[in-house]
């Protein structure tokens, strides 16, 4: 726990930041100053990242006690970003520098919060897993709020927000979380892999939807890559390049890292460090083109019911598609889903399926925002490049000899 000084320093110098749409030609300019503190910089990427903003450039600085960004960002249309009301919000949202609460909680966990109960899934990912759990939540009168599914290396997690699909309030009945939780399991039990058998109930807990992935990813040890037949052929991206070097006489370490980018690569990159509990002294991030997709995006807009979600995803299920990420949101009665989609075998998918899919579920419902198969050859594609420097204890932000943070 920080000392009453160090709070009482960071009292009388609140975080400040400047956004500055001349600076630069193509992009808006967010600046941000303040007293350095464990986990500021994963903050900062994060409102930028909830913001739906890409990242063109970034320099990053922590020098003793005091910390510096500035971070060239667009929309995701490649757009600087004009609205007044958005820019208020952003500033106000690095102004107020708010924590997140942390925990690392494990494989399927059922919690009850005042509003909607939050299921976190862990297991094996396989074709029209999905629509499976869609389809026993619709089955167990549960009704989907928000998610978060995501895919790695053979395995699949996901943060979900239900409601009773009557009264529309969390469920609070222990029997009935205790049955959610249990058949949930059993559709996630896909292989005898050992890794999927693991169910725990969650503690209560407020967490980004996004960090707390990432921590269900890496307690899974998600990084591990699996060598399993067929896996490598599925994969189609090039593997990032990363180098580490040690500078003995200057006390820090350099870690360099190329890959194609993709939205949110700097908050995974901000995540993982993390996670692995290092902290940044100084970075540089410079994209060369434009954003690459995880497969075929395609964004869902409607009226919200009762089973949407599960009807979608079986249409899906029942046409091929693999679904490798997706965020599912609902506001006002309105159901506004994002879903990266990939053939079986991790290929793009095939236009005439994708017209065949819109014809059933809508036109104007079912939009294709961006497409893979547009995207550059890999020689040609996204590159994204990342300095970090100095990691440092984070209990003394003076003493940059120790590489690893121990809090």
């Amino acid at each position: 726990m920080d000392d009453e000084y160090a709070k009482l320093i960071r009292r009388m110098n609140p975080p400040r930041v400047v956004i500055d749409n001349n600076a630069c030609e193509n992009a808006t300019v967010i600046q941000v100053d303040s007293v350095n503190k464990h986990g500021i910089l994963l903050d900062v990427v994060q409102v930028i990242s909830d913001m739906n903003l890409v990242i063109k450039k970034a320099y990053i600085s922590s020098d003793g006690v005091w910390f510096m960004d500035v971070f060239n960002v667009t929309d995701r249309n490649g757009n600087k970003i004009k609205d007044k009301e958005v820019i208020d919000y952003i500033q106000r949202r690095l102004e107020k520098n708010p924590s997140f609460a942390t925990s690392m909680r494990e494989s399927v966990g059922v919690v009850p919060t005042e509003e909607h109960t939050v299921i976190e899934l862990t297991g094996t990912d396989r074709p029209g897993l999905l629509s499976e759990i869609c389809a026993v939540l619709a089955d167990l009168r549960c009704n989907v709020v928000t998610a978060e599914i995501w895919t790695h290396n053979t395995r699949a997690a996901a943060v979900v927000h239900v409601t009773d699909d009557s009264s529309g309030y969390a469920i609070e009945d222990p029997s009935r979380l205790s049955t959610i939780r249990d058949l949930l399991c059993n559709v996630l039990r896909g292989s005898d892999d050992p890794k999927t058998a693991r169910t725990a109930l969650s503690h209560p807990g407020v967490t980004y939807r996004d960090r707390r992935l990432h921590q269900i990813m890496f307690a899974d040890r998600d990084y591990e890559r699996v060598e399993k037949a067929g896996l490598r052929g599925r994969d189609k991206s090039p593997f990032p390049h990363v180098t580490v070097l040690d500078c003995v006489e200057r006390d820090y370490t350099v870690v360099t890292m190329r890959a194609k980018d993709r939205p949110k690569l700097l908050f995974d990159i901000v995540c993982t460090l993390t996670d692995m509990q290092y902290v940044v002294f100084h970075g540089v991030v410079q994209t060369e083109r434009t954003g690459a997709y995880q497969g075929m995006e395609l964004e869902l807009c409607t009226e919200d019911r009762i089973g949407l979600l599960s009807d979608i995803t079986r249409i899906f299920r029942e046409n091929s598609l693999c679904i490798k990420r997706a965020e599912i949101s609902t506001e006002n009665g309105k159901a506004k889903d994002t879903f990266y989609v990939t053939d079986v075998t991790g290929n793009p998918v095939d236009p005439k399926i994708i017209d065949s899919i819109r014809r059933q579920i809508g036109d104007t419902v079912l939009q294709v925002k961006h497409n893979s198969s547009l995207s550059p050859k890999p020689h040609e594609g996204t590159t994204f490049g990342f300095l970090l420097g100095s990691f440092f204890k984070n209990r003394s932000f003076q003493n940059f000899k120790l590489i690893r943070s121990y809090s």
